[in-house]
C-alpha cells in the first residue's frame, strides 16, 4: 500500500504532462491487445507455411488445397481462393495476390504507426515537463533560509517526467519491434507460398 502511495506521489509531482504521459502509455497497452487479438486470428503461423511448401514439393496440390482451405487467417484464405483459378479469370493469379496480399498486409500494419509517433513523442513530452520544472526550481532566487534545498528538491521532482517519457517510449518501441517482426514473417511466409502456387496455375493452365 505504501508503494502505491509513493507511486502516486511521484506522479503528482511530475506535473501536468504526466497526465498526458500516462495515456500515452494507455494507449500502447490498448494498441498491443487489439494487435495480439487480431495476429492471433490472422496470422497462420510458419507451421501452415512450412506444411503447405511441404505439400508442393511433393504434387500433393489437393493436400495443399485442403490444408489451405482448413486452416483459419489471411494467407491460407489468399491461397485458397488463388489456387482455383483457372486461368480464364479477368486477373491473372500473379495479379490476385499481389493486390489481395497488399490489402492483408495492410491490415496488419493497421495502428502500428501510432506506436511509432508514441516512440518519438514521448521522450519529448517527458523532456517538456522537466524543463518546466526546472523553470520553476530555478526561479526561486532568494537561497536563504534552505532554499538551495527547494531547489535541489525541485530539479530532482522535474526529473520524473523524463523517466516517465522514456519508460513509455521504451514499451511502444518493444511493442512495434515485436509486430514488426510478425509481419516481415508473414511476408516471408506470403513469397514462398505464392510463388508455389503461382507456379502450379501455370502449369494447370
Amino acid at each position: 500500500m505504501d508503494l502505491i502511495m509513493t507511486g502516486i506521489d511521484f506522479f503528482h509531482k511530475g506535473g501536468a504532462v504526466m497526465y498526458v504521459l500516462l495515456l500515452c502509455s494507455m494507449f500502447v497497452v490498448a494498441i498491443a491487445i487489439e494487435r495480439f487479438t487480431y495476429f492471433r486470428g490472422a496470422d497462420a503461423g510458419r507451421g501452415f507455411a512450412q506444411k503447405f511448401a511441404d505439400f508442393m514439393s511433393r504434387g500433393e496440390t489437393e493436400e495443399a488445397v485442403l490444408l489451405a482451405k482448413g486452416t483459419k487467417g489471411a494467407l491460407p484464405s489468399l491461397l485458397a481462393k488463388g489456387m482455383t483459378f483457372t486461368g480464364h479469370e479477368a486477373v491473372s493469379v500473379h495479379t490476385f495476390f499481389e493486390v489481395q496480399s497488399g490489402i492483408a498486409l495492410t491490415r496488419f500494419r493497421k495502428r502500428l504507426y501510432y506506436l511509432n509517433v508514441i516512440v518519438t513523442m514521448a521522450p519529448l513530452l517527458g523532456l517538456l515537463g522537466t524543463i518546466s520544472g526546472m523553470i520553476s526550481a530555478f526561479s526561486v532566487f532568494n537561497l536563504e533560509s534552505g532554499q538551495a534545498t527547494a531547489i535541489t528538491g525541485g530539479v530532482g521532482e522535474a526529473l520524473i517526467a523524463t523517466a516517465m517519457g522514456l519508460c513509455t517510449a521504451i514499451i511502444a518501441l518493444g511493442v512495434h519491434a515485436y509486430f514488426t517482426q510478425r509481419i516481415d514473417s508473414i511476408v516471408s511466409d506470403m513469397e514462398q507460398c505464392f510463388s508455389l502456387a503461382e507456379g502450379m496455375t501455370e502449369e494447370r493452365e
